[in-house]
């Protein structure tokens, strides 16, 4: 049987720490009782795991004990760490740099990684997502980049899976982080008897939907600045990213470069995220048809509108319009 350590931190907590321990403690408890039921062997033997056997999880009402202290378990297979407010090795309390440098040496003995939300910060910590993909909350994007330059976040990804490490975006979309997990060491059919149980959508690997796009704006290049408040007050119009450089003395090739450093997009794509960062807006809040918003935001080509909107948000125009809007 395979060992589950589900971390338990005492300390940098929120609700949503909470919320990740029992909804990971239920899901995979549900998915033993199935395959126990079907005449199987559970796969995993689940451990709520501490930095130490003296300090608990305790948020207001609600407490949460370790069952178990990293000093007693010598291998594990598999890792959760629940989202938490852990930014960075630096800023950690004494037991959450435990947990950090218990994690590393975990995966360096093969056990795998999965992270919630939030989490994401903590296993940065560890340095296991030097140069892989990771995921997490939207709106955290821009700190996490920050802190973590080396690593290729992708906040539009719901779920992230490479060499043994799993992340997830924000907030309750840990819950479709499980669903994955339970498909893959559980199989199919066990995922989805958790799904409908938990009733819990299968298979969504994005969260572009959900997000809400703000430019990275916490960087030093005051050319990148100008260029991102010109296309932000100018996105309507009909934008030359040539022209853009060439008015701020800068080369096309080290302008795109220079803002890809400051904000990891290109010129073109951040103009494109602000335009249909607008429209989902107007979707959202207006009677408009799709071709006025497309007029609006700066499209004058349908299928080019569609195909940049889909890209972006995971749905249609239309998709959007009716799912966001109560009188679509």
């Amino acid at each position: 049987m395979k060992h589950l350590s589900i971390l338990v931190p005492d300390d940098q907590t929120t609700m949503s720490t909470s919320a990740c321990i029992i909804g990971s403690y239920h899901i995979f408890t549900e998915a033993n009782k199935f395959l126990e039921r079907k005449g199987g062997e559970p796969i995993f033997k689940i451990s709520l795991v501490g930095a130490t056997n003296d300090d608990f999880l305790e948020d207001r009402f609600l407490s949460i004990k370790q069952e178990v202290a990293i000093a007693e378990i010598d291998e594990t297979d598999l890792i959760i760490i629940p989202a938490s407010l852990v930014r960075d090795y630096k800023t950690a309390t004494k037991n959450n740099k435990l947990l950090i440098n218990w994690i590393a040496k975990q995966y360096r003995q093969r056990a795998e990684v999965a992270s919630m939300c939030a989490g994401g910060f903590m296993l940065a910590s560890t340095g296991l997502l030097s140069g892989k993909n990771c995921s997490t909350h939207w709106a955290m994007a821009d700190e996490f980049r920050s802190l973590f330059p080396g690593v290729n976040l992708q906040t539009d990804k719901l779920i992230t899976d490479e060499n043994g490490i799993y992340t997830n975006g924000g907030a309750y979309s840990f819950l479709h982080l499980l669903m994955y997990l339970v498909e893959k060491f559980y199989g199919r059919p066990t995922a989805i008897h958790c799904a409908k149980y938990f009733q819990v959508d299968l298979d969504r690997n994005l969260q572009a939907e959900f997000s809400i796009f703000n430019g990275h704006k916490k960087h030093n290049d005051d050319v990148v600045l100008n260029a991102q408040n010109f296309i932000e007050e100018n996105y309507q119009d009909k934008i030359s990213i040539e022209e853009l450089s060439s008015s701020l003395g800068v080369g096309r090739r080290t302008f795109d470069r220079r803002f890809i450093k400051a904000t990891s997009l290109t010129p073109l794509d951040y103009l494109q995220r602000i335009r249909i960062e607008v429209a989902k807006k107007s979707f959202e809040n207006s009677r408009k048809s799709v071709y006025e918003v497309m007029f609006d935001v700066g499209y004058n080509d349908t299928k080019s509108f569609r195909d940049v909107f889909s890209r972006i948000t995971g749905m249609s125009p239309v998709d959007y319009k009716s799912k966001y809007n109560k009188n679509s």
